[in-house]
């Protein structure tokens, strides 16, 4: 988890409760501020945003009530937590900001004291969410990403890919002959191949972009956004070298002596009439290949 402290958006059309806000909150948070719906919305839709909102309800043009459908109806920003901090004291008020998705609601004239201690509450409890949400997307013996992860960045990648008309490749990567690796030395040495195999292959998939995932048993899968079939094709080999160079003995391979993966490569520009399961069953019908060759190769 990171040791950056929390990012607060304080979203206020009046600048004297910014300040007052900023001023109290600016201890222990990063605060980035916004007076109108739009760029509270602009704000929260950024890479690194906030990790938290204190929203008022009535700003001119777009008021608060729009301001979080919006962000609960957004794909990256449905989990952010909100605060209401607003003069509407109603209790029909307090209990629509609710049903709409807020987290809190605080009455103004606000008291900083009552306000650090809710904003704090509601930041270590999203750190819990957020570290719960990422250990359901992690393999539990590898500690890379697991297929549920795998297949959900797929899908965000394809439509990115399909937006942009970028090239997008897969390699999918089976491990040579384990079943005899497993009969031989045991499951609990299988357990711990599969984990220097990740370990290595993650070394191999090295732009920020890139996903290595556990697919499931032996098989590992790799994701390139903005990669053609021949930057594709020397990634994969590059991996292959590096499982076969990190020296595993396996003396029931019928292949080496040590452990060795073959790979397939499939590569698409994505559009509407194909599916990203298509590119999947292309790279697995490529790996396929390369086992059926010999093993120990990449096929595309």
């Amino acid at each position: 988890m990171s040791d950056e402290k929390p990012l607060i958006l304080i979203v206020d059309d009046t600048p004297a409760n910014i300040q007052v806000l900023a001023d109290g909150l600016r201890r222990d948070y990063r605060v980035k501020v916004a007076t109108n719906g739009p760029t509270a919305l602009e704000l929260a839709g950024r890479d690194g945003g906030p990790d938290l909102v204190l929203l008022d309800v009535m700003m001119p043009g777009m008021d608060g009530y729009e301001v979080i459908r919006r962000l609960k109806a957004g794909e990256g920003t449905h989990n952010l937590p909100v605060i209401f901090i607003t003069a509407k004291s109603d209790p029909d008020d307090e209990a629509r900001g609710f049903e709409l998705g807020a987290v809190d609601y605080i009455v103004k004239p606000f008291h900083m004291p009552v306000v650090r201690a809710r904003v704090r509450t509601h930041i270590d409890l999203k750190r819990k969410s957020d570290l719960l949400e990422s250990l359901a997307r992690l393999d539990g013996l590898t500690r890379i990403p697991n297929h549920r992860s795998f297949q959900e960045t797929l899908q965000h990648e394809w439509l990115r890919a399909r937006r942009h008309q970028w090239s997008l490749a897969l390699i999918m990567a089976d491990v040579d002959c384990f079943k005899q690796y497993n009969d031989n030395y045991g499951h609990a040495a299988g357990d711990e191949c599969l984990r220097r195999i990740a370990a290595t292959l993650g070394e191999g998939v090295r732009r920020p972009a890139d996903f290595l995932a556990r697919y499931g048993g032996e098989e590992f899968v790799a994701l390139l956004p903005q990669t053609q079939l021949e930057g594709a094709m020397r990634i994969a080999e590059r991996m292959r070298e590096a499982v076969e160079c990190a020296g595993i003995p396996h003396a029931y391979s019928s292949v080496a002596p040590v452990i060795t993966m073959s790979l397939g490569v499939a590569v698409d520009v994505p559009t509407d009439e194909r599916a990203p399961a298509e590119m999947v069953e292309a790279a697995d019908r490529a790996m396929y290949r390369a086992k059926k060759d010999g093993r120990n190769r990449v096929c595309g």
